[in-house]
Parts: C-alpha cells; sequence; structure tokens
C-alpha cells in the first residue's frame, strides 16, 4: 500500500503539535525546492504566530516588566558586575555592547518578530512553548519543558516568567549571559583574535554549566549583600539550599565553588579559574623544557 502524502493542512498541525516539519516540503506545490520551501517556511510561520496569538488571548505582562522603561539597561544592571569582575578594562564595554543586544525579554509587543525572525522552525516552536508556558497558556505539547528561557547562538530570549521568580540564588539572566561568554568569538565583540586567543572566554567544556550555576549565585550573593562577611554568610545559606536538578552539574562542586568565591575581593575571578581550559604550552616551550639540564629544572 502507497502511503498517504500528507496535505498542506496536515503538516502545518504537524509542526503545531510538535514542531517537527517536513525538511523536503513535499505537500507543497512549486516549481523548484526553492520555491516549496518559500512556501512552506511561510505557512508554517504565519501558522505558529495565529496560534500563539490565540492562545494567549490578550495577556498582558506583569508590572514587574511594564514598569522597565529600557530593557537594554536592565540588562546592564544584571550582568554589569560579572563583566567587570571577569574581563580586563579595555575589553569590558565592548563585552557589554555585545551582551545589551543578545537579551531579548519576550513580551507581547515583540512575540510575533521575535517568533519570524527566529532561524529554525523548531527554535520558533521552543520560543513560542516559552512563552506561552510563561503566561499560563495551553502549550502547543504536553511534553514542552518548563523553562525560563533558550538560547539561539548568541541571542538569549527570556520568559516573562523571570520577573516573577522567587529563588533567592536564580537569575536567568546571568546564567545564559555567561554561556554568551564561551558561545562567541572576540571578534563577534569587535576585539582582536589570535590564534591561541579565539574565544571571548575559554570554559572547559565540561564545567560550562557549572560556570553558569556559579555566576547566577555569585550575582545574587553580590547583590544581597553589603559586606564581605554578609557574602560569606549567603554562601553557606546556598550550601544548605542549592538544588539544580540539572543533571550536567555536581550540587556541592557549584555550592564550594561559590563558596571560595564569596570569600574573595574578586570571586569572579576564582570562578573563572575553576572553570577555564588548562593552558596549552606553546611547543617550544616544551622542547626547550625537555632539552633543559635535569639540574636546572
Amino acid at each position: 500500500m502507497t502511503p498517504r502524502t500528507l496535505s498542506v493542512a496536515d503538516e502545518v498541525e504537524r509542526y503545531l503539535q510538535t514542531g517537527d516539519a517536513d525538511p523536503y516540503h513535499a505537500a507543497w506545490s512549486g516549481r523548484s525546492f526553492l520555491e516549496k520551501a518559500q512556501l512552506a517556511h511561510a505557512d508554517l510561520e504565519n501558522a505558529l504566530v495565529a496560534e500563539v496569538s490565540r492562545r494567549a488571548n490578550g495577556w498582558q505582562p506583569p508590572s514587574a516588566l511594564v514598569g522597565i522603561e529600557d530593557l537594554a539597561a536592565f540588562t546592564r544592571a544584571r550582568v554589569e558586575p560579572m563583566v567587570r569582575g571577569l574581563f580586563p578594562r579595555a575589553e569590558q564595554d565592548a563585552v557589554m555592547a555585545l551582551v545589551e543586544r543578545s537579551v531579548v525579554f519576550l513580551t507581547p509587543n515583540n512575540i510575533e518578530a521575535v517568533l519570524r525572525a527566529a532561524q529554525w522552525r523548531r527554535s520558533a516552536w521552543d520560543i513560542a512553548n516559552l512563552y506561552l508556558g510563561a503566561i499560563g497558556a495551553d502549550l502547543l505539547a504536553d511534553d514542552a519543558p518548563q523553562i525560563l528561557g533558550i538560547s539561539e547562538e548568541a541571542t538569549c530570549y527570556v520568559s516573562p516568567a523571570y520577573f516573577e521568580e522567587e529563588d533567592p540564588f536564580a537569575d536567568f539572566v546571568v546564567h545564559e549571559v555567561a554561556h554568551i561568554f564561551h558561545n562567541c568569538k572576540r571578534r563577534n565583540a569587535g576585539l582582536p583574535e589570535t590564534r591561541r586567543k579565539e574565544w571571548l572566554l575559554d570554559i572547559e567544556f565540561r564545567k560550562r554549566e557549572t560556570f553558569a550555576y556559579a555566576c547566577e549565585a555569585h550575582a545574587r550573593l553580590l547583590e544581597r549583600s553589603k559586606k564581605p562577611a554578609e557574602r560569606v554568610a549567603l554562601a553557606a545559606e546556598l550550601s544548605d539550599s542549592f538544588g539544580t536538578g540539572d543533571e550536567r552539574v555536581e550540587r556541592g562542586e557549584v555550592a564550594e565553588l561559590v563558596r571560595s568565591a564569596a570569600e574573595r575581593r574578586n570571586g569572579w575571578k576564582v570562578i573563572l579559574g575553576r572553570c577555564s581550559r588548562p593552558k596549552r604550552r606553546h611547543p617550544d616551550a616544551l622542547v626547550l623544557a625537555a632539552a633543559k639540564p635535569e639540574s636546572d629544572r
């Protein structure tokens, strides 16, 4: 039996329910593959925007979000201590400019534009569920994850639920911006690159989530304390209550790292030092070390 060819309506419904789409666009008629792809993209995009609008049903954002007149300035206030602590002074302004344009807070005013601008249809579907979940609307799929944000390359999309977070050690914006540092090359911020200095921060792969969680908690410690002793006391409180539910990090390691950072004047450097990739020695240095007499080593 020949399998039934799905219609455009079938494909649109499948996309809305699963986020999946036929990469060959077989249901669409067109004189070329490119024309089929363009027609499919438009139909899926329009259907997603319409469905999100229907489910949102005129939802209005929380007063905490409405009261922020300049979201770029708000982003700067959240992450500036981290940028100042992790980067040399000559690079800080360039990194801040990159960060300010990398964080997008989802609102009723911009959700349609964000969905249409998403690079991938699956990413748009994920962002739609992020937004719907935050406003208490039905998700497009029952198994869509409940999260506060999504990152697509160097852009972080932040849920309106961010402004209602009650965890005293949580700050999703700081967490995701910390990931930008190891995902973006220096040239993205207009900074010079070398063969051995390519990324904004060279964080060891297996330490990336540890780095982000530690930065997130440390930022909140600094915000909530005025004196070093208060910072250390809050770090001890974190050790007793911290839990991410994230299998990629070890709870005790993050808590210990934040505690060590709290004891230092610039705790950001402690976090960076623990999570950076070990520096590779230049081959010429290794040759010279091997040739050096044992008595001189």
